[in-house]
């Protein structure tokens, strides 16, 4: 089975609890259960609770909250790799777990120190969608907010949801957007996801999120003006509060690095399966051979392992480099510019797109068999072909956003 350049390192002794390679090797051992269970959690339209207690047991969802709160803290990279190797059992699940574990990340970069205390307490699954629905006005005790979000990913364990509202006064007066964290009791998951509702991506719990009637605090609700937000000297809430230039929160290169890592594990995971059809399976067209003696398959496997290792080293390389300009930020107070951040996602986009490439050529490549319903080979061709319809994944849209901010117009997307 082909290995990820990435992998954890193997050590003679267990890695201990709470550290990246403690969690990739636990995801690793999951991966054999993913794969079983895939028909099932396409059904459920989530992953299973079993699943889930294994992640909450090993601290999974805890990656990305602050040491401060009892979390773990850990590096973005590190939340990356851990969500590439679930992926690889199953991207759907992948996509569930990274969308509703990373939204950490957004509230221990902007929310007050209030929140942040509430919120932490316990593990936080939090869904998030960031195009503005429903409505908030504003109150003497917050904001009284109401609406539906649809494709809130990873919504079947949401402890919370991460929504994104315009705001009015009593008298309908614009006070413009707003994000808003409302506790699980206050909103409903509808039964609008999994099974044969959508093509692909059918356990990421992608359902809509419907708020009848929610009064939300004020700690629990800041202005949403993320992707723009100017650091200066002081940073965010999250640096003042951790001392960590993690939290300085440039949003654009870390939202596309969730999606991109669910593509590079649907990638690993056609890899995986085509490397078990060379071993298995006889050439699809004369003369007749195993596959491992063919030129061919050998030149297909080499290159689906080329784009999925390149795809892999792009994602982790960008990253990288998003922790360094926060750093220099820290050592230096030069800004780490929205500009700088959207440039990174045009990279983390290019490692995307050679992930699907290799989904395609192990998909067009492994035969006919392949195509089959239920075909695990089939699955991962549709998950990647779910995130083509994705606003992220509409490269052009994405590339020319970035070059019309370069000259000096609104960053649009």
């Amino acid at each position: 089975m082909a290995a990820s350049l990435y992998a954890a390192d193997s050590a003679p002794h267990p890695a201990a609890e709470g550290t990246v390679d403690h969690l990739l090797g636990v995801a690793a051992r999951l991966r054999p259960a993913l794969r079983a269970a895939q028909t099932e959690h396409e059904a459920l339209g989530g992953y299973s609770e079993v699943i889930h207690k294994q992640l909450l047991d090993a601290g999974f969802y805890r990656m990305l909250q602050p040491k401060r709160y009892g979390g773990l803290e850990l590096p973005l990279e590190d939340f990356l790799r851990v969500g590439t190797e679930i992926s690889r059992g199953d991207p759907g699940v992948g996509w569930s777990f990274i969308l509703g574990a990373g939204h950490a990340w957004h509230i221990a970069s902007f929310f007050p120190e209030q929140a942040q205390a509430e919120l932490f307490a316990g593990d936080l699954i939090a869904p998030g969608r960031t195009i503005p629905r429903g409505r908030a006005v504003r109150t003497a005790h917050g904001y009284r907010l109401s609406g539906t979000w649809d494709y809130c990913s990873g919504s079947m364990w949401s402890t919370h949801a991460m929504l994104v509202a315009p705001t009015f006064t009593d008298a309908d007066e614009a006070l413009g957007l707003r994000v808003f964290i409302v506790p699980r009791c206050d909103y409903e998951i509808l039964d609008d996801w999994g099974g044969d509702r959508i093509l692909g991506m059918r356990a990421s719990s992608s359902n809509s999120i419907h708020v009848p009637d929610a009064l939300v605090p004020e700690h629990l609700s800041v202005v949403y003006d993320f992707k723009e937000q100017v650091l200066g000297d002081q940073g965010t809430i999250g640096y003042q509060l951790h001392r960590n230039p993690m939290y300085l929160g440039r949003t654009i290169a870390f939202f596309n690095c969730e999606l991109a890592a669910t593509q590079i594990g649907a990638a690993w995971a056609a890899v995986d399966m085509f490397e078990e059809l060379m071993t298995e399976r006889p050439t699809s067209f004369p003369p007749m051979m195993p596959r491992t003696e063919s030129t061919e398959y050998h030149r297909w496997y080499g290159k689906m392992l080329a784009q999925t290792d390149a795809a892999e080293t792009l994602l982790l390389g960008a990253m990288r480099q998003y922790t360094e300009l926060g750093r220099r930020w820290e050592r230096t107070r030069q800004e780490f510019t929205p500009e700088e951040d959207a440039r990174l996602r045009g990279v983390i986009l290019q490692g995307a797109q050679l992930a699907n490439d290799a989904v395609d050529l192990a998909f067009s490549s492994a035969g006919s068999s392949s195509a089959r319903l239920g075909s695990p080979m089939a699955k991962y061709y549709r998950d990647v072909a779910m995130f083509r319809t994705h606003i992220a994944a509409q490269w052009d849209v994405t590339y020319g956003a970035l070059s019309r901010y370069h000259f000096g117009q609104p960053l649009t997307f």
